[in-house]
C-alpha cells in the first residue's frame, strides 16, 4: 500500500470514529431523537336526558366535529329516557357522565348517600318547565288553574315541581285535579278537551300542539321562570369517583362542549344540520325551531350574559336547592358545593357570548 493510500485509510478511520461518537452523543443529548410523550386517551360514556333533539345539539356538535377527539377523549353519546333515568345510570357506573335536570340529581343525591353526582356545567340556565293551555279554557292567569284538570305523566318534572310554581303564583295546589297519562297523550288530551291544561317542557309542548294543527295564537303558556321560580335546568353531571380519578378528562369534556355550545348559539342552522345527520329520522326544521326556543328562553339568559356559559349564581342556586327540597319533601338540604363545582369551567373569556 502506498503512502497516499495509507493516509486515506487513516482519515477514513478517524471520520468513522467521530461519526460514531457523534451518533452516541446525539442519543444522549439531542432532544430531537427523544420519543414524544404519549397522551392517554380516556373513554367516556355519556347519556343524554332524552332523544337527540335540537336542545341536545351542543353534545352532538362536539361529537360530530371531533372536538372530544381533539381533547384526547373517546366519547360515546347515548340517548336517554328522562333525567331521573340518566342520573340513575350514571350513578350505577353504566356511564361516567350524563346530562339531566339539576332537581332530579338533587333528589337522587339526598336519597342515595355515598352515590352522589355533581354538576360541572349548566346548559339550561332556566328550566323549560311550563303549564300550557288553550284559549277558550277560561284560563287567563295561573290563578285560574284552580278547579281545573291538568294532565301530565306522574314523573313529569314540571308536575312534580308544580308546588314551587303554585307558591310563586298564589295557587292553592289542593284545588287542582291531576290527570295522569303517558307523554304521547299529553297534547292530544288538551286538544280533545279531556284536560284543561298540561305541564311539560315549553319547547316540546308548543311544537307538539303546532303539529296537531293548533293555531299558535291560541296557545297560552305559563313559564315557571316568568313567575319568579329560580330553578336551574339541565346540567352536565359526573360521578365523583370518576371526577377524582380523571379530573383532566372532565375538564377536557367540558371544554369541548363549551366550544360547541358557543357555535350552536351563533349558528342554530348548522347545529340542526348536525342533529339531522346524527339522527336521520328527526324533522330538521322542527328541531331547529325547538333549538331556537331553547336558546331564547333557557340557554341565553341575562345571568348567562353576565357570568358566561356553564356557571351558576351561588345565591340563586342555594334558593333553588331549597325549593327542590321543599317540593320533594327531602329530609336534608344539600349545600351549593355538594351540587355544583366550577373547578372544570373554562376561563370566563372562553364562556362569554
Amino acid at each position: 500500500m502506498n503512502c497516499c493510500a495509507m493516509v486515506a485509510v487513516r482519515v477514513l478511520g478517524v471520520a468513522v470514529v467521530f461519526l460514531v461518537i457523534g451518533l452516541v452523543a446525539g442519543i444522549f443529548i439531542s432532544p430531537i431523537v427523544m420519543p414524544p410523550p404519549r397522551t392517554e386517551v380516556v373513554s367516556i360514556k355519556f347519556v343524554l336526558d332524552w332523544a337527540i333533539q335540537g336542545p341536545q345539539a351542543p353534545f352532538v356538535v362536539a361529537l360530530e366535529k371531533g372536538y372530544f377527539a381533539q381533547e384526547g377523549l373517546a366519547v360515546i353519546v347515548d340517548r336517554g329516557y328522562g333525567s331521573a333515568d340518566a342520573v340513575t345510570k350514571v350513578a350505577s357506573g353504566a356511564y361516567q357522565m350524563g346530562y339531566g335536570s339539576l332537581d332530579a340529581m338533587i333528589e337522587f343525591n339526598v336519597k342515595n348517600p355515598g352515590k352522589e353526582l355533581i354538576a360541572v356545567y349548566i346548559v339550561l340556565n332556566n328550566p323549560p318547565y311550563s303549564v300550557i293551555t288553550l284559549k277558550g279554557k277560561g284560563i287567563n292567569s295561573p290563578k285560574d288553574l284552580e278547579g281545573k284538570k291538568i294532565g301530565a305523566p306522574e314523573g313529569d318534572a314540571p308536575r312534580r315541581l308544580f308546588p314551587v310554581f303554585a307558591k310563586a303564583t298564589g295557587i292553592d295546589p289542593n284545588k287542582v285535579e291531576w290527570v295522569s297519562m303517558s307523554p304521547p297523550l299529553r297534547e292530544p288530551s288538551l286538544v280533545k278537551g279531556e284536560v284543561d291544561a298540561i305541564t311539560g317542557f315549553y319547547f316540546t309542548g308548543y311544537l307538539n300542539l303546532l303539529a296537531l294543527n293548533v293555531n299558535p295564537n291560541d296557545i297560552i303558556a305559563f313559564k315557571y321562570t316568568d313567575y319568579g321560580v329560580e330553578l336551574y335546568g339541565n346540567a352536565i353531571m359526573v360521578r365523583k369517583d370518576f371526577m377524582q380519578q380523571y379530573p383532566d378528562a372532565v375538564a377536557k369534556f367540558v371544554r369541548a362542549v363549551n366550544r360547541a355550545f358557543k357555535e350552536v348559539i351563533a349558528n342554530p342552522e348548522m347545529a340542526a344540520d348536525f342533529v339531522k345527520q346524527r339522527d336521520p329520522l328527526v324533522d330538521r326544521n322542527v328541531e331547529l325551531e325547538r333549538l331556537k326556543l331553547a336558546i331564547k328562553d333557557n340557554m341565553v339568559t341575562e345571568e348567562v350574559k353576565r357570568n358566561g356559559l356553564g356557571a351558576v349564581d351561588r345565591a340563586r342556586l342555594e334558593r333553588a336547592i331549597k325549593s327542590v327540597v321543599d317540593a320533594f319533601g327531602l329530609p336534608r338540604t344539600p349545600s351549593v358545593d355538594e351540587v355544583f363545582t366550577d373547578r372544570f369551567l373554562p376561563p370566563k373569556e372562553e364562556r362569554t357570548i
